[in-house]
């Protein structure tokens, strides 16, 4: 039997989300700034970070919603940004209705490989794979089938592109860049929201959304029984197993040992102009040494 929680799921990815992306994107002003990125490109951690910078305050699962709201749920949330504004994540393609944004940008395989696990922890893999596994899976996320969002290129096009982009109203800022050297990164963002960056505070923000402190985040608010984001359930009982964390463990360029030739040579020829506008290597190339990272946050 269908369950609520699939027919949620199955009706996102259709053509009923147009209207409900519409209600969602009411009551945005010229004040707001967006903080966009497609699905699992990092975007949860960087807004605990954000928003331990903006108020001083300790981000958790449970409150970072109200500072630093998602799209739908930010209508009543008060203002952090010194112009009146409010900094608001979405995972939508660029829309008419945003006027200044930051663009988080990760490598599609990663990304990919990510969403691969969400799905299989949620049992969702199967409406995509075809019987095929993870081939298929693969097929259907580079044709943009899988996430609500269409696919990663056209995702990623749409933002490279967008008019923000020749105003000056968009900060492009790459994960693997970010995770490499994340203060330089967090002050080119804050100089971007016109806010002075304050070095102590910028390397606290980083310190306390390390790998261990959000894991340990994590399991406290698993424990409280809440949800961990806008229609995700936290699961108290999983909280232990690595396929089910919320916070894993990972390393940029993780694909490289995760996907086989096939999928590799799949993905350059769905995506190799994409990832090569978005200055990734289509192929195998080698990492820049340095790209390590301690930590991968779903979102």
């Amino acid at each position: 039997m269908t369950t609520l929680k699939e027919l949620r799921y199955k009706a996102s990815r259709t053509k009923l989300r147009a209207p409900q992306a519409w209600w969602e994107h009411r009551g945005l002003n010229d004040k707001d700034v967006l903080f966009a990125s497609f699905e699992r490109s990092g975007n949860t951690w960087l807004r605990f970070v954000l928003m331990e910078i903006l108020t001083t305050g300790d981000a958790g699962f449970l409150n970072v919603n109200q500072v630093l709201p998602e799209m739908g749920t930010h209508r009543e949330m008060k203002p952090v940004l010194p112009n009146g504004g409010r900094l608001i994540k979405t995972h939508e393609q660029y829309r008419s209705e945003y006027k200044r944004a930051i663009y988080l940008m990760r490598d599609l395989r990663d990304v990919m490989l990510s969403n691969w696990a969400r799905d299989k922890e949620m049992g969702f893999s199967a409406y995509f794979d075809h019987g095929k596994g993870m081939d298929g899976y693969v097929e259907s996320f580079l044709r943009g089938k899988v996430t609500r969002f269409g696919s990663w290129q056209s995702h990623v096009d749409s933002w490279l592109n967008c008019p923000l982009a020749k105003n000056g109203n968009l900060l492009v800022v790459r994960y693997e860049d970010l995770r490499r050297d994340t203060e330089t990164g967090l002050l080119e963002m804050l100089e971007f929201l016109g806010i002075n960056g304050d070095r102590d505070r910028i390397r606290r923000a980083i310190e306390n959304n390390s790998l261990r402190n959000m894991r340990e985040k994590e399991e406290k608010a698993k424990n409280s029984g809440a949800p961990l984001v806008k229609g995700t359930l936290l699961r108290k009982h999983n909280v232990n197993r690595e396929d089910a964390r919320f916070v894993r463990t990972g390393s940029v360029g993780g694909w490289r040992e995760k996907l086989s030739d096939s999928q590799i040579d799949m993905v350059t020829r769905y995506a190799g102009e994409a990832l090569l506008r978005a200055g990734y290597p289509a192929g195998l190339a080698m990492p820049v040494q340095g790209e390590e990272v301690a930590a991968e946050v779903r979102a």
